[in-house]
């Protein structure tokens, strides 16, 4: 992650909470965030993040994504970064599309009439029998 993007980044994560137990130190903030997009670009399982690339382990950077998803820390680095590209005239809006499964519709559309069956009987049970007793064939 380059140092820019870094200062953009850094100011938006909470505070962390004081350590309530001794034990080994806290993983950087930017060494997690390095290990979140790590896994996210690769799509490896968390629990397979190698530990010698130095980001902590994979639980370590699934509980930071977590706590920082609960910061709301994505949208604000969002917005900041579309204010960032909206005042360097490096938006691109020609290109942009939206999901219509992210848009809410405006209105409800017609309420659907339930769907009848075309079956004029019942269907036979295959899990019961209509004798009274069923019986079992020994081979022998």
């Amino acid at each position: 992650m380059s140092d820019e993007l870094w200062l953009l980044v850094e100011p938006l994560l909470p505070a962390p909470a004081p350590k309530l137990v001794a034990g080994r130190p806290r993983v950087p903030d930017r060494q997690a965030l390095c290990g979140i997009l790590f896994v996210l670009h690769t799509g490896i399982q968390w629990e397979y993040l190698p530990q010698e690339l130095g980001f902590g382990s994979g639980m370590t950077c699934w509980r930071r994504l977590a706590a920082w998803n609960e910061a709301d820390v994505w949208d604000r680095l969002h917005a900041v970064l579309l204010t960032k590209l909206r005042s360097a005239k490096q938006l691109d809006w020609s290109r942009a599309v939206i999901d219509s499964s992210h848009v809410r519709a405006a209105r409800r559309g017609p309420k659907a009439d339930p769907a009848r069956s075309t079956e004029h009987a019942r269907a036979a049970s295959t899990t019961s029998s209509s004798t009274g007793r069923a019986s079992r064939s020994r081979c022998r």
